[in-house]
């Protein structure tokens, strides 16, 4: 069980709507506003771990006291259990967890405490002020006598104690302590991403804001039936996912690599695996054998795969640099309260390319053509670099052999840096950078990033020959050059939701949108005129909108769609031969020949990959996909 407790001066919730697993409560309780004032308020999840008669038992019990004792630290004289879910991933059914919230409701009140059990399954608003004083918020485990911790690999760890030293560094390669850093006008993002990663705080506690966007626009949504993390993506979304995946393909080939594919699935008795597990801060997903313990293992990257498929390469030095590359699904068993939109997945799509380096300084020089490809490839997405921060990270001895290297890097980036600075390794690289995009919130998220690993090609077994006929490990780059498909579109969508708020019209680069050019006929008589331009539109992702709206109407829903082109065709336009275009980027409207247009546009998106629109050309045959 996970409590986590709030010393308020109130607690204010309203039980809404009754999801599938909500219990009854009275019909005048619905929609009733609940008020407890100077509470002790209780986010509970109960867990599977808490299931079993005598597990649940001793859960009631245990969690009881817990409380009691902080009540009694506080000075509280009433409780609220909360039922709380985004506390945990483990969560146990909803009868078991019903039972045990009810059984701690007696047993607290049994002990002469004045408590408040806000309904199961219920969608909640709540308000709550927080008293603020050193006990006013505290979070505990509540094991069953018995149970096992769940455990994490060493990196994970070795992530939660990790000492770590921040600093900024400006283009002369200066380290400036925090306290002594100068933030100035354009350094705004760069001081809420060292918050984000000072404090170490990665729960969300908000919606961010390109949530509603991505249900809006018919991109993507939560997959109710599912794991949380893994998303449902509408035909709209899955056409921008794979146009960004077309495109890191290309970029990657263009680079040099070879594209592999690697299983899903991975044996967690494989020696190499099992100590690499143990090594990769990720927490995986278990498939349980016949004895009821982990027997396979979903990937969380494509590492092992491509680090297995090498160990049994023939490789000579003259081959090296060699590039591996796949767009490997992968899967991570994150945080219920990390998880939000498509920031951060359970099930995400990464680029993943591994180069094997004859040594450090081929290392090296590789890692700095790849941190400048991975610039060139959020360029071509539709980031500049204005729109992410730069991270740094590196162990003490890396630093001090190699600090022109470091600065030189700062120096690509044109801006100062955040560093991290380990004075001991704790995994397996020795370097890394991530090219970190700063939302609405405050909250960082890495895109792009590159790591220099010094460990695997020794736990795997990897050799090259080098030129005097000797075996020789080679040290290891990981690349992801644009970071998770799906967290590229998340990025997209705050940044044109954080242009909006600047006054500038949100919408997603023109290669990316799903409608290119929305045709808008003013009355039924210019359906003609559009059927027989259409094909000389070829290559354009073109709509019509045949509905029988007003034109107005049709004008303001292109808007909401973000339609980068938006073309109103009446009688003038039918006798001319044009277009009347309103340009979104500009908010000009032009009257362009149907040829100008048409090379307009392709002229912008030349170089980026293409695909046809997934949908109907007619709004009218359309279905919605979200209500």
């Amino acid at each position: 069980m996970q409590l986590l407790f709030i010393h308020s001066d109130f607690i204010e919730y309203e039980a809404r709507d009754k999801t599938r697993v909500a219990e009854e409560i009275e019909l005048e309780d619905r929609g009733a506003r609940v008020r407890v004032e100077e509470a002790l308020v209780v986010f509970t999840a109960v867990e599977r771990g808490d299931e079993g008669e005598r597990n649940s038992e001793n859960v009631v019990e245990n969690a009881t006291e817990e409380i009691l004792s902080v009540a009694r630290k506080v000075g509280a004289e009433r409780v609220v259990l909360y039922p709380y879910a985004h506390l945990s991933s483990e969560l146990a059914s909803p009868e078991v967890s019903i039972e045990i919230l009810k059984a701690m409701e007696e047993r607290l009140r049994a002990r002469g405490m004045e408590v408040k059990r806000a309904p199961f399954g219920w969608y909640k608003a709540f308000t709550i002020r927080c008293k603020g004083h050193p006990l006013s918020e505290l979070s505990r485990k509540i094991k069953a006598e018995g149970e096992k911790e769940k455990r994490e690999s060493k990196a994970l760890e070795a992530e939660e104690k990790a000492e770590s030293h921040f600093f900024f560094m400006d283009e002369r390669g200066e380290l400036i302590a925090p306290s002594d850093f100068k933030f100035g006008d354009a350094d705004e993002k760069l001081k809420k991403f060292y918050l984000y990663e000072s404090e170490k705080r990665r729960e969300v506690d908000k919606i961010p804001p390109h949530v509603e966007l991505m249900k809006r626009l018919e991109i993507a949504d939560y997959e109710p039936s599912s794991d949380p993390g893994n998303m449902r993506f509408y035909p709209k979304g899955e056409l921008i996912k794979r146009l960004i995946e077309d495109y890191v393909r290309e970029a990657v080939a263009g680079y040099g690599a070879a594209e592999v594919e690697t299983p899903l699935m991975y044996s967690v008795k494989h020696p190499s695996l099992k100590d690499y597990i143990e090594r990769f801060p990720a927490r995986q997903y278990s498939i349980l054998g016949k004895d009821n313990k982990p027997d396979l293992f979903l990937r969380f990257s494509a590492c092992f795969g491509q680090f297995l498929m090498s160990k049994d390469m023939s490789i000579s030095y003259k081959s090296l640099p060699l590039k591996l590359f796949e767009l490997a699904y992968s899967f991570r068993k994150e945080k219920r309260g990390e998880l939000v939109g498509l920031r951060r997945l359970r099930k995400f799509t990464m680029p993943d390319m591994h180069t094997l380096c004859r040594d450090m300084s081929e290392a090296l020089e590789e890692f700095k053509q790849q941190y400048e490809l991975c610039m060139r490839v959020l360029a071509d997405i539709g980031f500049s670099t204005e729109d992410y921060e730069v991270a740094i990270r590196f162990t003490r001895d890396f630093y001090d052999a190699h600090r022109d290297f470091i600065t030189e890097l700062v120096r690509i980036a044109g801006k100062p840096v955040l560093i991290e600075l380990w004075d001991q390794r704790f995994f397996y690289f020795v370097l890394k950078f991530e090219f970190n995009f700063v939302d609405a919130l405050g909250k960082a998220s890495a895109l792009s990033t590159v790591q220099i690993d010094v460990e695997n090609a020794a736990r795997y077994g990897i050799r090259y020959i080098d030129a005097h006929g000797e075996e020789r490990e080679p040290i290891i780059l990981h690349c992801s050059p644009s970071g998770a498909i799906e967290r590229c579109m998340y990025a997209l969508l705050e940044k044109a939701y954080m242009d909006n708020e600047r006054g500038v019209p949100p919408m997603l680069p023109l290669w990316l949108s799903p409608t290119q050019l929305r045709l808008i006929p003013v009355a039924e008589r210019h359906h003609e005129y559009i059927r027989a331009i259409l094909p000389a539109l070829e290559g354009i992702r073109v709509d019509v909108d045949d509905r029988e709206e007003t034109v107005s109407k049709k004008i303001r829903d292109a808007g909401r769609e973000w339609i980068p082109y938006v073309g109103v065709i009446g009688d003038r336009e039918v006798e001319r031969g044009t277009v009347n275009v309103n340009i979104r980027a500009t908010q000009q409207v032009e009257e362009l020949e149907v040829e100008e247009l048409r090379r307009r546009i392709a002229e912008k998106v030349k170089g980026r990959p293409y695909r046809e629109l997934p949908l109907p050309v007619r709004l009218s045959e359309r279905v919605r996909f979200v209500g």
